[in-house]
This record gives C-alpha cells, sequence and structure tokens, in this order.
C-alpha cells in the first residue's frame, strides 16, 4: 500500500508497533506496507532507539563535507565586503586573491554576500536603447576622451556649499579629480582644469551633459566660455543627450560610489573634504580591480596624455576665410555692422566665409555655428534657424 505524506508518521508508528510484535512475518509485514525490508528494518532500529521522535525524517544535509568553506574564509569575504561596501564579488574575490594569493571561485563569492544581507535584491527593468543625440566617440585608449561633471553639492558640517568636480579617463577609468568645490562658476572650473591639464596633458576629446558650466542654453551649439576654451585648447566637445545620464554610465556609476561612501559622512570644512577625496581617489585607481579592465586596477592601465598643456593665442583659419575677433560683448564686426553672435566666444577669432554678397558662414575652428544675413543684419544659429539674433 502507498503511504500518503499526510499519514506518514501514523502508518511509521502503526508499522513499528506491529514489527516488535511476534505474531507477524517481517518480510509479509514490509509487504504488506509496500516498503523494503531494509526500510522496515531502519524504523524499526530508531523506533527502538529514539521512540516515536526516530520515525521523523532526518536532515538530508551532511554533517560535514570536505567541501564546506571554512569560518575564516566566510569571514574575510565579509571583512573585505565591509572595507568596500559598493564593491561586487568578482572586486572582492580579486582583492581576496591578491591578499593570500588563491580563492574560491566566483559563486561562492556570491553566495557568502547574499546570505550576509550584502545584496539586495530588485526588480529587472525593461532595457532600454536611447539613442544619442550627437556624434559618439569611443574611448580606444588612454586619454581618447575624458568625462567630466558635477557630483551635485551637498553641504558641510560647517554649513559650507560641497560641489566635486569630477574628471576621469574614460578607456582606463582612471580618476583624474575629485575637487571640492563651493561652485559651478566658470572661474573655479578653469583653474582646476588648468591645474588637471598641467599634470596629465591634454585629451583629445572631452564628454560633458548640458548643464553650467559646460554649456549654455542661449549660446550657438551651446557653447559655454569653458566649452569654447577646450575648443581653442584642440579639445573636441562630446555631449550626451538632455536628460540622459545614462549615455555617462560610468561617470554616473563613479557619482554613485561617491555618494554612498562620501556624502554626509566627512567631517570638517573644504579641506578635510579634499583630503578625503584624495584618499578616495587613490583606492579608487590603484586598489580597486575593474571588470571592463580584466580586473586590473585603472592605475595598471592610464597613462599620461602626450599632448602637453600651451595656452593658445587665438584660433586660426584656411585662406579662403576671413576672421574677426568677438568682442565682450558676443559682437562682431563686418562690413560697418554690428552683428551679436554669443558673448561665450568673448576674445576668440570666428571665421567667415562668404555664401553669396549678403550671406555668409560662420565657423568657431571645426564647428559651424551658423549663417549671417547682411542685409537683416542678424545673426542664424545652425541648431535653431528660427532663432535670429540682431
Amino acid at each position: 500500500m502507498p503511504w500518503k505524506e499526510t499519514d506518514v508518521m501514523n502508518l511509521r508508528t502503526e508499522f513499528a508497533l506491529r514489527a516488535l510484535g511476534r505474531t507477524v512475518v517481517f518480510k509479509d509485514l514490509c509487504h504488506e506496507y509496500g516498503i523494503s525490508r531494509k526500510t522496515g528494518y531502519k524504523w524499526k532500529e530508531r523506533f527502538l532507539e529514539e521512540g516515536i521522535h526516530g520515525l521523523y525524517d532526518l536532515a538530508r544535509r551532511p554533517k560535514s563535507s570536505p567541501h564546506q568553506l571554512p569560518e575564516e574564509t566566510v569571514c574575510e569575504i565579509v571583512r573585505f565586503k565591509m572595507l568596500h561596501r559598493t564593491w561586487g564579488p568578482k572586486k572582492i574575490r580579486e582583492v581576496y586573491f591578491r591578499s593570500y594569493g588563491e580563492t574560491p571561485c566566483l559563486s561562492i563569492f556570491k553566495r557568502v554576500l547574499d546570505k550576509s544581507g550584502f545584496v539586495k535584491h530588485r526588480r529587472k527593468r525593461r532595457q532600454r536603447n536611447p539613442q544619442r543625440l550627437t556624434h559618439t566617440v569611443k574611448a580606444a585608449a588612454p586619454n581618447d576622451i575624458w568625462t567630466v561633471d558635477f557630483k551635485g553639492w551637498w553641504k558641510t558640517r560647517s554649513n559650507r556649499r560641497c560641489e566635486p568636480l569630477t574628471i576621469r579617463d574614460d578607456f582606463s577609468r582612471y580618476v583624474l579629480a575629485v575637487s571640492a568645490m563651493e561652485g559651478t562658476s566658470y572661474q573655479t572650473a578653469r583653474v582646476e582644469f588648468e591645474r588637471v591639464f598641467t599634470e596629465y596633458g591634454l585629451p583629445n576629446g572631452i564628454r560633458s551633459d548640458n548643464g553650467i558650466p559646460f554649456a549654455c542654453r542661449n549660446a550657438p551649439l551651446g557653447l559655454s566660455r569653458l566649452s569654447a576654451w577646450w575648443i581653442g585648447l584642440g579639445i573636441r566637445l562630446d555631449r550626451i543627450a538632455p536628460g540622459h545620464p545614462e549615455q555617462n554610465g560610468g561617470h554616473e556609476r563613479m557619482h554613485r560610489d561617491i555618494r554612498m561612501e562620501l556624502q554626509g559622512v566627512i567631517e570638517g570644512d573644504l579641506d578635510h573634504h579634499q583630503h578625503a577625496f584624495d584618499i578616495w581617489r587613490r583606492t579608487f585607481n590603484y586598489e580597486r580591480p575593474h571588470e571592463a579592465l580584466g580586473m586590473k586596477v585603472p592605475a595598471d592601465v592610464y597613462k599620461r596624455s602626450k599632448l602637453s598643456y600651451q595656452e593658445v593665442e587665438n584660433i586660426e583659419y584656411p585662406q579662403e576665410y576671413f576672421t574677426r575677433k568677438v568682442a565682450s560683448t558676443g559682437i562682431v564686426g563686418i562690413n560697418n555692422r554690428q552683428i551679436f553672435i554669443s558673448s561665450a566666444l568673448s576674445g576668440w577669432n570666428v571665421g567667415l566665409k562668404y555664401l553669396s554678397e549678403s550671406r555668409m558662414e560662420v565657423w568657431f575652428d571645426y564647428l559651424r555655428l551658423g549663417e549671417i544675413d547682411l542685409l537683416a543684419e542678424a545673426f542664424i544659429c545652425s541648431d535653431n534657424p528660427d532663432k535670429i539674433s540682431n
């Protein structure tokens, strides 16, 4: 007879009691209950040794295993995670390997961190494929693209504003600067970029968002004084689409680490913040392995740029262009006419090229800004033909 799960304890008890009697053949009794003689002897012996409690199913897990993870290893995995709370199992495993020369498999690290409460299980989101609105340049070597942004401000314990400026090499993930600043003005940002350019050289391009001081909404092509200066140094611009920070995902991921590890936990003024930023940056560059780098640290990959920083006087254009310097008011003079271009370009030369007797193109280095209508004495932006400056 089959043993139903709901009646199993009653049947086992009944079987054990009848097996103790002398009036039944044990083989026939086992056949009656649909079990083997081996199983019948097991239940009989356990009933004699432990009583009715011996008839319950035992745990299937072995009491010991040659493959069981030692307690010391578990403690070390948890200790490394406590030191680097934002690091995942792959990075923790790499640090463990560097410390001990050998390491358990990755699945063990995942399981230990999960059972220790370090893993937050989130609902999976549907993947999106946003389109870039500007030309995308993929970094193939150090200094091909630097990514820049302001982290977003917070108040120090002395009630001062701290707004970190972050600069990062996109290929190597090397963090070039995390600078404690009180605002996003052009003057303070330029001073910091001059310091970084002097120390590391110039990149081929810089990727940024469309916020101040990297861009100006009312200027042609969104040029700001800072981005105009970059172009003057020979650096190309690569902006993400408005409202799409995920297009600069690596930089945003770094900002998340800064928020979790530094924001709101540093005592003291901006000098103390800068000291903490420098320590964090060294750990990020020289200790934290990256999966995209084959578990190398950024310092193993990054090399200083061969393009040295030298301030330029102005931009030169081919012979078929003639140049005009933009005044501090954003105006250029053409044939006794005063045409407003943009104050973001004040002090810089623009290249002008005739399209017809009354119309000419306006270029700023490699960027076509728009056209000037001499009859209307107006400048028409390339990115917004309906917008006319006069």
